[in-house]
């Protein structure tokens, strides 16, 4: 799973082949199909994986959150995190936004990305509710949402964490006008 996962964000899920899957882990192609039936379960697998990964980011980053205001700055400070991690060829984006990209529309994977996408937006969505009005809180936990996918796109074309640091300090502003 790991040499798949590090092999499709770098180079993307169409172009690793299993192959190349097997040999990064040095295991037989007979050893990944006996824990996968297929190609597209590994990319289901991964997804999953990666889904988990920012929930464990974010899950660290709010241990600490004495407000609602703190959580949802927990989350761009996980979306941070993700984007300093080291990578073999470098930061690349969201590698969930990554690999729906590349999953056709009603695919198993890009249901679990949108879903993902909107459990990140419901995180939002709670920590501002601790703030203001629940109309207000999906409101502008939907604004936040979206900047943070823009500054994530961003952040992944340039390569550095600069504009999810940026999108930071625009949902700080926002929560503080409101």
């Amino acid at each position: 799973m790991a040499a798949a996962a590090e092999l499709f964000y770098a180079h993307g899920m169409t172009a690793t082949g299993i192959d190349a899957i097997t040999d990064k882990a040095g295991v037989a192609r007979k050893s990944l199909y006996n824990n996968f039936a297929s190609k597209d379960d590994l990319i289901v697998a991964y997804i999953q994986a990666r889904h988990q990964e920012w929930l464990g980011l974010y899950e660290h980053r709010s241990a600490g959150a004495a407000s609602g205001r703190d959580q949802v700055l927990a989350v761009f400070d996980a979306y941070i995190d993700h984007a300093e991690a080291a990578y073999i060829d470098g930061f690349r984006g969201c590698g969930l936004l990554n690999a729906a990209a590349e999953l056709p529309a009603g695919a198993p994977g890009r249901v679990a990305v949108r879903e993902h996408k909107e459990e990140v937006e419901a995180i939002l969505s709670t920590g501002l509710a601790e703030i203001l009005d629940p109309d207000r809180a999906a409101s502008l936990a939907e604004q936040l949402s979206f900047i943070l996918e823009g500054a994530v796109a961003r952040a992944g074309l340039e390569g550095t964490s600069d504009r999810l640091v940026h999108a930071r300090a625009i949902a700080n502003s926002l929560m503080e006008t409101q």
